[in-house]
């Protein structure tokens, strides 16, 4: 097998840094990674947070939406400009701006301030599309599909690492004398400075293409090694198979993102577990996208080896019905050791079907890669939205109920009330949710390719293994 073909690597061979497309898929990766661990970075404070902002229930789960309502627009926007000016000055820019609403949140004095922040620090989940189009530019058909979810498994470990990453950073503030009712707000500035640095990585140690950066190709008269379409992004969204892949993505990578932000809360109220219990459980959940996600692309890659694009697709349905089935037992579980089984099973299942959903993107339009993974993408924050907007309207209207029904009683017992009601709510919420993911798994089926697409992959992957 050769190692490339004009340009693209043909292997994911992680020891060699000096080729091109591994270097970049390790600065993808990191940067990724970085702004997933800025975008989810205020969790592990938000008690703290909820004290010195004074945040009602409602104002929290509004900050919760609103933190994955900015990335829709953002990854509808970038993947065409990814089209347009490479993924290399997109990445770069979006590092920097996305710094500073990260910076100002630990500046924000009253609610509205931190919901404003969490909205602009959405828009750095954006990140993700520019790594997928980046990987997507590098990497060969036969490989393309395990780069893509290795390099955005390993980069959204970032938004559950912060469960770790955020409490040392606040530990080491506390040894330099930052008071601890204070250390929260620092912690999210040195979060905000450290994606800013990268921004410049970005921009000095990576290029667009193997064959160099889109402009300077431009400036040469070379030809760009990216099939491209000036209305590419019009051709994208008058493709069902796009908006398919946008539910199927919503119901994968939106749900996680939901997991990351209430199943603290959840395990809690459920099985009364401490604080710091419930957060390591989440942590084992984000730690599983080291190689759940990777998997997800490698069988997305072997199934496309035996089946054609079809066989891609066949896999994306099955991986996505059993993501639907097992969050449906999920939230019917009364042991906690079960509950913990089954929470395992379901993450390594969801952070498959992301992988496998971006083993099927590449080969939808060639034209418009960036277009059509800004779109994809946008549909897993629209699943997320949809999801904590459904969970927020179950779990308020249970709490509210709870706390009216023990009025005039303690605290303890109010409290205790509340909490039930919430963990019953939440897990009905869960199993509609599992029904939904049954639903998509099952339209994911419609996804068609013609025998012209089949023939081009085919010939494509029998000289890539020649």
């Amino acid at each position: 097998m050769k190692d490339v073909i004009t340009g693209k690597a043909t292997k994911l061979d992680l020891r060699n840094f000096r080729s091109i497309p591994i270097r970049t898929f390790w600065i993808s990766a990191i940067a990724f990674f970085i702004c997933f661990f800025s975008w989810f970075g205020i969790v592990p404070f938000m008690p703290q947070v909820e004290k010195d902002l004074g945040l009602s229930p409602s104002q929290k789960w509004n900050a919760i939406i609103l933190a994955v309502s900015g990335t829709v627009f953002a990854r509808l926007l970038i993947g065409k400009l990814c089209d347009k000016y490479g993924p290399r000055l997109c990445y770069t820019w979006l590092l920097m701006l996305g710094a500073i609403p990260t910076i100002l949140c630990g500046l924000v004095q009253t609610p509205l301030q931190f919901q404003l922040c969490r909205l602009f620090m959405g828009f750095i989940g954006a990140s993700f599309v520019i790594t997928q189009v980046h990987t997507s530019l590098m990497f060969a058909s036969n490989v393309v599909g395990t780069a893509n979810a290795t390099s955005a498994g390993w980069g959204n470990l970032g938004g559950g690492a912060n469960r770790l990453g955020m409490p040392l950073i606040a530990a080491g503030l506390v040894a330099f004398g930052v008071a601890e009712t204070e250390v929260w707000r620092y912690a999210m500035v040195v979060a905000g400075l450290v994606c800013f640095s990268m921004g410049f990585v970005y921009y000095f140690f990576t290029q667009d293409t193997p064959e160099g950066n889109f402009s300077d190709l431009k400036k040469s008269g070379k030809r760009i090694p990216v099939k491209k379409d000036q209305n590419g992004f019009l051709t994208a969204i008058k493709d069902y198979r796009v908006w398919i892949l946008f539910v199927v993505y919503g119901v994968c990578f939106g749900i996680e993102l939901t997991v990351y932000g209430t199943m603290d809360s959840y395990l809690q109220n459920t099985f009364n577990l401490e604080r710091v219990t419930a957060g390591n459980i989440i942590l084992a959940f984000a730690l599983m996208n080291l190689f759940a996600r990777t998997l997800g692309g490698y069988f997305g890659d072997k199934s496309g080896e035996k089946g054609g694009l079809r066989g891609r697709v066949f896999f994306l349905t099955l991986i996505l019905i059993a993501e639907g089935v097992i969050l449906s037992l999920f939230s019917m579980a009364g042991s906690l050791i079960i509950a913990i089984v089954l929470l395992t099973a379901f993450s390594l299942a969801v952070q498959m079907a992301e992988g496998a959903t971006f083993a099927v993107v590449p080969f939808i339009n060639k034209k418009a890669i960036g277009s059509i993974s800004g779109i994809v993408g946008a549909g897993g924050n629209v699943g997320a939205f949809f999801a904590a907007l459904f969970l927020k309207i179950k779990s308020v209207a249970a709490e509210e109920a709870a706390i009216a029904a023990n009025e005039g009683r303690s605290s303890e017992i109010i409290e205790a009330a509340r909490a039930s009601a919430s963990s019953a709510a939440i897990s009905d919420a869960f199993l509609w949710i599992g029904f939904s993911i049954l639903a998509a798994g099952l339209v994911s089926l419609a996804i068609r390719f013609s025998q012209e697409d089949e023939k081009e992959a085919a010939l494509e992957l029998s000289h890539q293994n020649a």
